[in-house]
């Protein structure tokens, strides 16, 4: 299969994924369009809202649209590493009388894992993701297990109660490829919602696409061709981001004491091309780049003092990075450099 049958086969995966899961929820396009390109682009993801916006329901009944193992880990304050990863127990063998050690595999071992309330556990608890995420296996007793592929890591905040809670360490936030705000649905939507989850009425979700499917739709994604233009543009908005930098915008230097590294880069390109793929296009432009700049900048982008004192979110500062980085037109700046991409 060429590219351009993968990009037609990928455009009509992500339909039919979207209407099964718009079976089920009602309302939050844009969270669910977000959660597909991060998923297509191989990236984890914390989705932050208050309870009742069903975080929980969206990734279980996305896991059902893609034919894949589920498993929720609650967290919370007495949370171990090893109820996570796994442990190692002493098994006999009746037979011979010898005992050996066996393998308990922990609920990390499915395919999408929803980490419900991270900011519930202690940090040594929270770092016991981190080799899973970045590497997709766990050490335990010194043995490497691999874990299913494709694997994807989905993790829940609740932004108003902070008491008792560990906020994620700059660190293992870089980890995720998108932070996603989720938030209330509209008066339609709301109206709907309380219709039909106060009736006998039940969805059923069909597969709309199995793992293969979606490892080789991932695969697509990467060989999605991106122009240097853009590449160049990704990291303008990332480098306006650090404090240190020449050339910065004064608002940056008066409200930013930590910007955004390296990884946000990869990960704007990885969504634009995502972004594009998705739409049944074959090339990643910068109006994709700016479309996914929120959910990758948003956490890691560490406001100061005096911005948080005067209400500045890391929204309202990347929202203001944009309007002063204007997207140069594919075809007026790039087309030539876009089209030799294309054609190799």
């Amino acid at each position: 299969m060429d590219d351009r049958d993968a990009i037609a086969r990928l455009k009509e995966a992500h339909g039919r994924i979207r209407s099964e899961i718009k079976k089920v929820i009602i309302g939050q396009d844009q969270v669910i369009e977000e959660l597909l390109l991060a998923i297509f682009s191989k990236g984890h993801c914390i989705l932050e809202g208050v309870p009742g916006l069903a975080k929980t329901l969206l990734v279980s009944t996305l896991a059902r649209s893609l034919s894949l193992s589920f498993n929720r880990i609650q967290f919370t304050p007495d949370l171990m590493p090893a109820d996570i990863t796994g442990t190692e127990v002493i098994e006999e063998n009746k037979s011979t009388g010898q005992r050996d050690f066996k393998f308990i595999p922990g609920p990390i071992f499915a395919n999408v894992i929803l980490a419900d309330e991270i900011n519930r556990t202690p940090p040594k608890t929270q770092a016991a993701l981190l080799e899973s995420m970045q590497e997709r296996q766990v050490t335990v007793a010194g043995e490497k297990h691999d874990l299913p592929s494709p694997f994807f890591v989905l993790a829940t905040q609740n932004p108003i109660e902070q008491e008792g809670t560990y906020p994620l360490p700059e660190a293992q936030q870089d980890r995720f490829m998108f932070k996603i705000r989720v938030t209330y649905p509209t008066w339609d939507e709301e109206r709907e919602v309380i219709k039909s989850t106060t009736s006998d009425r039940e969805a059923s979700v069909s597969s709309a696409l199995d793992a293969n499917e979606m490892l080789e739709c991932q695969r697509a994604v990467r060989r999605v061709p991106v122009a240097d233009h853009v590449v160049d543009y990704a990291m303008r908005l990332v480098r306006q981001t650090r404090v240190g930098e020449a050339e910065i915008p004064d608002f940056i230097k008066e409200n930013v004491s930590w910007g955004a590294g390296p990884r946000a880069c990869q990960y704007l390109v990885l969504g634009a091309k995502a972004r594009a793929a998705l739409a049944g296009r074959h090339a990643a432009t910068t109006e994709d780049v700016r479309a996914v700049a929120a959910p990758v900048l948003r956490h890691r982008i560490l406001t100061n003092f005096a911005a948080e004192s005067a209400g500045i979110t890391p929204d309202a500062i990347i929202s203001r990075i944009l309007d002063a980085t204007p997207a140069k037109d594919v075809a007026a700046a790039g087309g030539a450099e876009a089209a030799a991409v294309l054609h190799g």
